[in-house]
């Protein structure tokens, strides 16, 4: 845990900087560090507090997180004038703090849906889905007539339904001007499966237009998908033109809002909660108050039984020979190296490199490089094993700690995440995101005090209490793993407040746009 000083928060004894708590201005001495500052340092920014030579690493949390690129006295401001990022050997060490979880004897339980096949929803929403962005608006258009105000909370055609949490239509830029076969294609239908999948959607009408590249045919073929009841297709040019299609799409919906309506909620275990981790926006305390607090949550919760994933590969990237050393077996930590390997490949040949993350407001946040921010993102995860890594929207299947690949930018890392089964989201942020991931529930944790003073409509946990000293770590999760259980069984989060989530649906699009 961190040593909390009245100015700056030391993380590690190793450390050769310190982390400021407000504006240090020139001239102020730091108590415990021996040290006087020497140029402005803003809050949440890094001061060395011993000389650094040129070419030497700068070091946090006891680990490399850049190097000198010039001498820089003690007291100087550390930030991208005189830190960079540079190669350097990791030891990766499989396995070698890889420990049995200690699994709790009484698991705790949330109140859940459960659906007919054994699958357990925190959330009982009808989805229309698009096989091309032909049809978006279309798709748009049918759930409009069944749009919940977010204001008023007047709930329109769904009033005589209130156990329908909604109807939502997630659509997107893609499915056609692509190949039909290969990559491209595969992740899209992989995504749009999962969710047609998703024990969130009680029931799924997918909308096309009928020319496209993604054919409704073979999507459902490619991914074993079956038509029913409640998996439903249809066609622009097959059923007559948007305007029929919407009445049609509106009229199937509202015959099933009865079934639907009938579902209840009961107690389930822990278990059946499969968390995905997200930050963004992220500050020079992100790694220091929210991520770890979510980490000791994490491992709560896979102490119960449940699941998390952990995703986002260019923000893990420099951190993951510490998540190697807790892979279960060599061949999974294996996994998570190869996936690095990856993404060095794949920026190099866009003309890009690995530290083009973090981003500007990461950087006015205080985060220099990209091995700083993966360091302290990597705290979601917890200490427990990392038990499976997974590709992009593949199934989670597994129990405990698994790594998702996916690109670090959050709506497209959180619908891979949620088409893996993720049926919640913990999304940490010290600059203020805002985002929800219909049809999971998506809570907010704040970093500061400030912002969640600030963005309070927007922020479900204030994780400033670590670093304000009113609450430690292991105090703080355990206030996230409640909220965890409390929104799996039908608290509303922020974001569901405000109506998030329509249009956070972002898949990964990989390939030549034709």
């Amino acid at each position: 845990m961190a040593e909390v000083a009245k100015l700056t928060i030391r993380l590690n004894p190793a450390d050769n900087i310190v982390v400021a708590r407000a504006d240090l201005l020139p001239g102020t001495p730091i108590p415990g560090e021996d040290v006087t500052v020497k140029a402005r340092v803003p809050i949440g920014h890094k001061l060395a507090t011993r000389a650094i030579a040129r070419d030497e690493p700068v070091l946090r949390y006891a680990q490399i997180i850049g190097f000198a690129t010039a001498d820089i006295a003690a007291g100087e401001h550390v930030h991208t004038h005189n830190c960079e990022i540079r190669d350097f050997q990791r030891d990766y060490a499989h396995t070698t703090l890889a420990t049995p979880t200690q699994y709790f004897n009484q698991p705790a339980t949330f109140e859940g849906y459960v659906r007919a096949d054994g699958r357990v929803a925190t959330r009982n929403y009808i989805g229309i889905l698009t096989s091309v962005n032909c049809s978006a608006g279309t798709a748009r258009y049918m759930a409009d007539a069944f749009r919940i105000n977010p204001i008023t909370g007047e709930r329109g055609l769904l009033a005589d339904f209130p156990h329908v949490d909604g109807v939502v239509a997630l659509t997107h830029k893609t499915g056609c001007g692509m190949a039909s076969e290969g990559e491209g294609m595969d992740l899209l239908r992989r995504v749009t499966a999962g969710y047609a999948r998703h024990p969130n959607f009680a029931a799924v009408l997918v909308v096309g237009l009928g020319c496209e590249a993604n054919q409704i045919g073979g999507l459902m073929k490619a991914e074993n998908l079956s038509e029913s009841r409640l998996l439903q297709t249809m066609t622009i040019q097959e059923t007559g033109g948007a305007a029929k299609t919407v009445r049609d799409g509106v009229a199937r919906i509202r015959e099933l809002l009865p079934e639907i309506n009938k579902t209840r909620r009961q107690s389930v275990a822990a278990s059946h909660i499969t968390v995905g981790l997200q930050c963004g926006g992220s500050d020079g305390y992100s790694g220091i108050t929210a991520n770890p607090a979510l980490g000791a949550a994490s491992d709560l919760l896979v102490r119960h039984g449940g699941t998390v994933i952990l995703s986002e590969s260019p923000e893990t990237y420099g951190a993951e020979h510490l998540l190697t050393r807790r892979a279960v077996s060599k061949e999974v930590g294996e996994k998570l190296v190869n996936v690095m390997k990856w993404w060095e490949g794949y920026t190099a040949k866009n003309g890009g490199t690995m530290d083009n993350n973090p981003s500007p407001g990461n950087k006015a946040g205080g985060i220099t490089t990209i091995l700083e921010k993966s360091l302290g993102a990597a705290a979601k995860a917890g200490s427990t094993n990392l038990v499976d890594v997974v590709g992009y929207a593949e199934p989670v299947t597994a129990k405990g700690f698994v790594f998702m690949d996916t690109p670090g930018y959050d709506p497209v890392a959180a619908t891979g995440q949620v088409a893996g089964g993720a049926n919640m989201i913990c999304f940490t942020t010290g600059r203020g995101s805002v985002y929800g991931c219909k049809p999971a529930p998506s809570i907010k944790l704040a970093t500061n005090t400030r912002l969640f003073e600030r963005q309070g409509d927007d922020m479900d946990i204030n994780c400033g209490t670590i670093v304000d000293g009113s609450e430690t770590v292991a105090q703080c999760g355990e206030r996230i793993f409640e909220l965890i259980l409390r929104t799996a069984s039908g608290e509303p989060t922020k974001s569901e407040q405000m109506g998030f989530g329509d249009d956070e649906f972002a898949p990964w699009v990989v390939g030549a746009t034709m």
